[in-house]
């Protein structure tokens, strides 16, 4: 069996009340992260990983709206800075404007904002780093059960 790794997150959904407001926020902040929306659906969109959509919208089976956290890397300090810029102008609201968060480790440098719906969004930037590797491959045989 042969399963790609590189990300701990598959995905992520959001259910949200209203769709327009949120889907104008996440174009907005997704836009300086480098990420496309994707969908014209009535009841979904998605970015990447990050799945949204409507009570009744695929998979959300009438689930409620709830506040989550979810942190997305930002390459550098400008582009937290930028996301935050971005969020604010498309409708999200302010919970931690861009600086150093030294409380969870030097150089964490973050920036929040609430959605449409109260969801905590936050771009971080926690310095230079070299990654590994883009993704990685594991291949290996699973036992028969």
């Amino acid at each position: 069996m042969e399963l790609q790794r590189g990300r701990l997150i598959d995905h992520i959904q959001l259910v949200v009340e209203d769709l327009d407001a949120s889907r104008r926020f996440y174009e907005a902040v997704f836009k300086v992260l480098d990420i496309p929306v994707e969908s014209n659906s009535p009841s979904h969109f998605w970015g990447d990983e990050l799945f949204i959509s409507t009570p009744d919208g695929p998979e959300a089976a009438g689930k409620l709206t709830g506040r989550h956290h979810i942190a997305f890397l930002a390459k550098d300090r400008e582009t937290v800075d930028r996301f935050y810029a971005a969020g604010l102008e498309g409708g999200g609201k302010d919970n931690g404007a861009p600086g150093e968060r030294t409380k969870y480790h030097p150089g964490y440098y973050a920036a929040f904002l609430l959605d449409p719906d109260g969801n905590n969004i936050e771009a971080v930037y926690h310095g230079k780093a070299q990654r590994s590797a883009d993704s990685v491959r594991l291949s290996f045989d699973m036992p028969q059960i």
